[in-house]
C-alpha cells in the first residue's frame, strides 16, 4: 500500500500514475516540475513512528496534505480522527476507489478481486490513501464504523451523473454528449456496447426491489398507454435505441436527488426495458444477442430502420435516403430488428413503413410511400421489353435534334412520330387485354381524370362513335415525368439518359431572353387576372427566372409551365394539358389552382415551321403522363365542317379543345396583342390546329398518325412488345385445346 502513496497525480485528468512516469498515462501531460508534495508540518513525530523508504514522499502520519494525490486534486475535509472512505476498494489495474457494492470497476470495467471482496465485507484492508497511523499517537487499529466525507460523497456523486450524460470516445477520449452518435472531434462511431459503457453502480437490495415493483405496478396500470408516449421519447437513430438498459437501473448511494432522476428516467424508457432488470447473467447474454445481429446487419439494413425510426420521429429525410438508395418500401420488420429497435410500442414484426405512417398519422409521408408502393406493381410498357431497339430509338431521337441559326437559336426535332397504341389489341381474349392494359396504363391517373373529375374521356360522342378514347401511360414518378411523357407521346419511350432534359436547359439558356419576356408578361398578366395588383422589382424577376433555369438543368427536378411552353417549341407542334384544375392535400384538401391545364402554343417560331398535329399530357397531383389514343380505321367525314382526305392508314384522334363545362381551355402565354376575348383566342387555335366540330358542337384538334409514315423502329418495338401477349393467347388456346381432347377421350 506504500507504493500507491508515491504516486503523482496528473493536474488535468487527475489521473494517478507511478513515479518513475514523466508524462501522464491518460492524457500525456507534464509531470509538475515540483519534486516533492507541498506538506505542512505542525509538529513532528518520533523517529521510530517515521516509516522507512519512503524516500522524498511525506509520511501520511505526520503531516497533513495539502495537495492531496487523490482522484479530485483537491484538498478534503477530513473526520476528525477518522481515516477516509477506508470502505472503498482499490481497482488493482487503475487504482480507483470504488463503492463496496460495485462489482466491476467504474473507470476501467475490470472486474473486483474475490480477495478483495472479501476483504471489504471484514474491513480488515483499507485504502491505499488511508494512513496506518495517526498523529502524535503510536499505530492503533482503524475504527469498524467511519464517517464519510460528504465533500467526496458529492464529487462521486457528481462524477457518476457527469458519466451518466457524456460517453467517452474510444479513439481520442473526448467526452461528448450522449446524443451524440459519433464524436464531434474525430468522427468516430460510438461504440455499440453501450450496456457496459455506463458506470455500473448497482443499487442496494431494498432499492434494487423497489424500483422492481415500480416496474411491476406501471406494467399493470399503465400497459395501454406506454404507445401514448413513443413520439416524445427522443429517438435520434438506430445508434442511441440499441443500449438496452437505462441510466436508472445503476446507481450510485441513495439520495433524494438521485431519486427522482429514477422516477424521471422511468417515465421515458418503456415497460418492456424496464422489465429486463435482472441478474448479471441476463444482460450479458441479452447483450450478446444484440452484437450478433448488429454483425450481420449490412448498409441497407441500417438505412431500413433509420426509415422506420424516421416515420416515427417524422423525418423524411431519412425516408428518401432510403428509397435513394435502392431501397424496398414494402419491406417489413423482422423479429431481430425489432428487438434491435427495442420499441415494442412502436415497431413490431411485420410492419412496414406504410403501416408505421398510419399508426403515427404522418400524412405527408404516405402520400409519397403509397405512391412509391403503387410503383413496384409489375409494369410492361414497349420500352422496357426491347432495351435494344429502345437504345437505337434514343439515338435517333439525339441525332434528329438541331439548333436553328439566327436570332432564336432554339434547338427542334426534325422527325414527326405520334405513338398511339396498336388496333390490334382488340383481337386478343378479354383476360389478356386486362392484363395488358394493367402493365401498360397508369390505372390511378385514368381514374383520376376520368371519374373522380371529368377531365378526358367525358364526351360520349369522342369516345364512342369518333373512337377518340385516351389512355393515360405508366412512367417513372420522379421529376422527369414531364420529359418522359412527352417522349412516350410521341416515340414510346422514357427520357432515360437525360436527352431532352439537357436539349430543354440549353434552349432555355441560348434563347434566355425570347423565353424571359413571354415569361414575365404573362405572370404579371396573369396575377392581375386574380385581383392580385403588385409590382416587382427587376431583381426578384431575375432571381425567378435563375430558379426556372436551375430546374431544367437539374435531373429529377419538378419542371413548371415556361418549361412545358419550350418543349412545344422543341418539338415543332402545340402541346394539349389536361389536368386537375386544384392542388389538393392527401385527404383531399384543396390547397391551390395548379395552373397546368391549357393549349402551349411554340408562339415563337413561325407557323409555317411547325406541325399542327398536337401531343396530349395528363397532369394528376404533381404527376404528368402521356395520353394515348388507339388505331383506328381512319373514317371519313367525323365532324362538322371536317375534311380529312385521307387514306384508311391514317388514324385520327380528335382532342377536345374545351373542358366538360364546354368552356375554351386557356392558351398559355400569350403577349398583350395576343390576348383577347374568347372569339380572338378560338382563332388562333385555329391557326395554329387542324380545328373542326363535332355534330355534338365540341371543338376538337385533329391528331393524325399513321403507320407507315412512323419511324419503323418504333413500329418494330410495338410489334415486338405485343408479341409477348400473343404468345399468351396462344399458350392459353392449347391448354383449352388439350382439355377438349381429354373430355373426347373419356
Amino acid at each position: 500500500m506504500t507504493e500507491l502513496v508515491s504516486k503523482w497525480a496528473c493536474e488535468y485528468c487527475t489521473y494517478e500514475n507511478w513515479p518513475s512516469a514523466i508524462k501522464c498515462t491518460m492524457c500525456r501531460a507534464q509531470r509538475p516540475s515540483a519534486g516533492a508534495i507541498i506538506t505542512e508540518e505542525p509538529f513532528k513525530s518520533t523517529p521510530a513512528l517515521d516509516p522507512a523508504g519512503l524516500g522524498n514522499s511525506p509520511t501520511q502520519g505526520s503531516s497533513s496534505l495539502l495537495i492531496c494525490p487523490d482522484s479530485s486534486a483537491r484538498p478534503r475535509v477530513r473526520a476528525s480522527d477518522t481515516p477516509e472512505t477506508s470502505s472503498k476498494w482499490s481497482c488493482h489495474m487503475c487504482t480507483y476507489l470504488n463503492w463496496p457494492r460495485a462489482i466491476r470497476c467504474t473507470q476501467c470495467l475490470c472486474h473486483r478481486q474475490h480477495a478483495q471482496q472479501h476483504a471489504s465485507h471484514q474491513g480488515q484492508p483499507r485504502s491505499p490513501t488511508e494512513s496506518p497511523q495517526t498523529s502524535g499517537s503510536g499505530c492503533r487499529p482503524a475504527p469498524s464504523s467511519t464517517v464519510t466525507d460528504p465533500c467526496e460523497e458529492y464529487n462521486d456523486r457528481n462524477r457518476l451523473n457527469t458519466n451518466a450524460q457524456h460517453w467517452t470516445c474510444a479513439a481520442c477520449t473526448y467526452e461528448n454528449w450522449s446524443k451524440a452518435p459519433k464524436c464531434v472531434v474525430c468522427d468516430h462511431p460510438r461504440p455499440n456496447h453501450g450496456l457496459l459503457a455506463e458506470p455500473i453502480e448497482l443499487a442496494s437490495e431494498p432499492e434494487r426491489q423497489q424500483l422492481s415493483s415500480k416496474f411491476i405496478d406501471a406494467d399493470r396500470g399503465n400497459r395501454r398507454c406506454v404507445g401514448s408516449g413513443v413520439g416524445g421519447q427522443g429517438v435520434g437513430g438506430v445508434a442511441g435505441l440499441v443500449g438496452g438498459c437505462s441510466t436508472s437501473q445503476r446507481r450510485s448511494p441513495p439520495s433524494s436527488k438521485r431519486e427522482s432522476e429514477v422516477n424521471m428516467d422511468f417515465q421515458r424508457i418503456e415497460v418492456a426495458s424496464g422489465a429486463g432488470v435482472g441478474s448479471k447473467e441476463e444482460l450479458e447474454v441479452d447483450f450478446k444477442k444484440l452484437k450478433q445481429i448488429k454483425n450481420r446487419m449490412r448498409r441497407m439494413d441500417w438505412l431500413f430502420l433509420n426509415a422506420c425510426v424516421g416515420v416515427v420521429e417524422g423525418d423524411l429525410a431519412a425516408v428518401e435516403t432510403y428509397k435513394t438508395s435502392g431501397g424496398d418500401i414494402a419491406r417489413q420488420l423482422s423479429s431481430d430488428e425489432v428487438h434491435l429497435l427495442h420499441r415494442p410500442s412502436a415497431f413490431d414484426v411485420g410492419f412496414t413503413l406504410v403501416h408505421l405512417a398510419i399508426r403515427f398519422q404522418r400524412q405527408d409521408m404516405l402520400a409519397v410511400l403509397l405512391t412509391e408502393v403503387s410503383q413496384q406493381a409489375a409494369k410492361c410498357i414497349p420500352a422496357m421489353v426491347c432495351p435494344e431497339l429502345t437504345e437505337q430509338i434514343r439515338r435517333e431521337v439525339a441525332a434528329s435534334l438541331h439548333q436553328r441559326k439566327g436570332d432564336f437559336t432554339c434547338y427542334f426535332l426534325t422527325d414527326l412520330v405520334t405513338f398511339t397504341l396498336p388496333a390490334d389489341i382488340e383481337d386478343l381474349p378479354p383476360a389478356v387485354q386486362e392484363k395488358l392494359f394493367d402493365e401498360v396504363l397508369d390505372r390511378d391517373v385514368q381514374k383520376e381524370l376520368e371519374e373522380e373529375s371529368p377531365i378526358i374521356n367525358w364526351s360520349l360522342e369522342l369516345g364512342t362513335r369518333l373512337d377518340s378514347r385516351l389512355y393515360a401511360l405508366w412512367n417513372r414518378t420522379a421529376g422527369d415525368c414531364l420529359l418522359d411523357s412527352v417522349l412516350q407521346a410521341t416515340w414510346g419511350i422514357y427520357d432515360k439518359d437525360s436527352v431532352l432534359r439537357k436539349t430543354l436547359h440549353d434552349s432555355l439558356h441560348d434563347c434566355s431572353h425570347w423565353f424571359y419576356t413571354r415569361w414575365k408578361e404573362w405572370e404579371s398578366w396573369y396575377s392581375q387576372s386574380f385581383g392580385l395588383h403588385f409590382s416587382l422589382r427587376e431583381e426578384q424577376w431575375q432571381e425567378d427566372w435563375a430558379f426556372i433555369l436551375s430546374l431544367a438543368s437539374q435531373p429529377g427536378s419538378s419542371l413548371e409551365q415556361t418549361h412545358i411552353f419550350v418543349l412545344a417549341h422543341i418539338l415543332r407542334r402545340p402541346i394539349i394539358v389536361y389536368g386537375v384544375k386544384y392542388y389538393k392535400s392527401f385527404r383531399g384538401e384543396t390547397l391551390g389552382f395548379t395552373r397546368f391545364q391549357g393549349v402551349y402554343l411554340p408562339l415563337l417560331w413561325e407557323q409555317s415551321f411547325c406541325w399542327k398535329s398536337p401531343i396530349a399530357l395528363g397532369y394528376t397531383r404533381g404527376h404528368f403522363s402521356a395520353l394515348v389514343a388507339m388505331e383506328n380505321d381512319g373514317f371519313d367525314n367525323r365532324g362538322a365542317g371536317a375534311n380529312l382526305n385521307t387514306d384508311d392508314d391514317v388514324t385520327v384522334t380528335f382532342l377536345p379543345l374545351v373542358d366538360s363545362d364546354r368552356k375554351l381551355l386557356h392558351i398559355h402565354f400569350l403577349s398583350a396583342q395576343e390576348m383577347g376575348n374568347e372569339e380572338q383566342q378560338e382563332k388562333l387555335l385555329r391557326s395554329w390546329l387542324d380545328c373542326c366540330v363535332t355534330d355534338g358542337g365540341v371543338l376538337v384538334a385533329l391528331q393524325k398518325s399513321s403507320r407507315r409514315r412512323n419511324h419503323p423502329l418504333v413500329t418494330q418495338m410495338v410489334e415486338k412488345w405485343l408479341d409477348g401477349y400473343r404468345q399468351i393467347r396462344a399458350c392459353a388456346a392449347l391448354s383449352d385445346g388439350e382439355e377438349e381432347d381429354d373430355d373426347d377421350d373419356e
